[in-house]
């Protein structure tokens, strides 16, 4: 499994549409949580924002957001912000291009917010302009940071690492309300937002205007 901690800066040029990172100079960090609703871990995650009193964004699937409303509802109860993150986690890359608008348009009757992140980051420039397109008017959100949290071969501790050492002022980080990613969310998420809070960060989230 390969992927960057930190977005390369040519990633950037490949989609220079999509929000990458967040404006700084408001000493601001901006917590992502991709794949839920999640009944048990994405309540642990809303239990650990308000300790903070911080605000989030997530990114939900739509399928989940159907098994789970009453956390969906919870999560924007709370204060967060949500975003389209496909029906079934489709990969954009491997999906044709109608069944792949299908499935956002699909997820978009259940979740009602104006952002919207590919799964797995993966989308077609052609996905990605008719997603932006008046059709969907959805602002695509990517990253900054990546916590990689989802990776079994790697420890808390490193999940944790990867956060504290790459994320500065405006930087959007990516962890996950799933069970694959449960061990080292579980240990990063507070310890992550004790070492921002620490150093004079807010959380916030993000806006339908990106």
């Amino acid at each position: 499994m390969y992927y960057f901690i930190k977005t390369p800066f040519w990633a950037k040029l490949v989609f220079p549409g999509l929000v990458w990172k967040m404006p700084a100079g408001y000493n601001r960090i901006y917590l992502t949580f991709d794949d839920g609703p999640h009944p048990d871990i994405t309540c642990f995650i809303l239990t650990e924002l308000k300790k903070y009193n911080a605000k989030a964004t997530f990114f939900c699937v739509g399928e989940n957001v159907f098994k789970f409303p009453n956390v969906y509802k919870k999560i924007q109860d709370e204060g967060h912000a949500i975003g389209n993150h496909t029906y079934n986690h489709l990969n954009g890359w491997r999906t044709e291009t109608d069944v792949y608008l299908e499935n956002v348009e699909k997820a978009q009757h259940l979740i009602k917010g104006k952002l919207f992140r590919p799964p797995y980051g993966k989308f077609t420039k052609q996905q990605q302009r008719i997603i932006s397109s008046p059709r969907f008017a959805l602002n695509s959100i990517m990253w900054t940071v990546l916590s990689a949290d989802f990776d079994s071969n790697i420890s808390g501790q490193q999940c944790l690492k990867n956060m504290v050492t790459q994320a500065e002022d405006g930087s959007i980080i990516v962890m996950h309300d799933s069970e694959r990613a449960w061990k080292n969310l579980e240990y990063a998420l507070p310890r992550a937002l004790d070492f921002f809070s620490e150093k004079g960060f807010s959380f916030e989230a993000i806006t339908g205007n990106g």
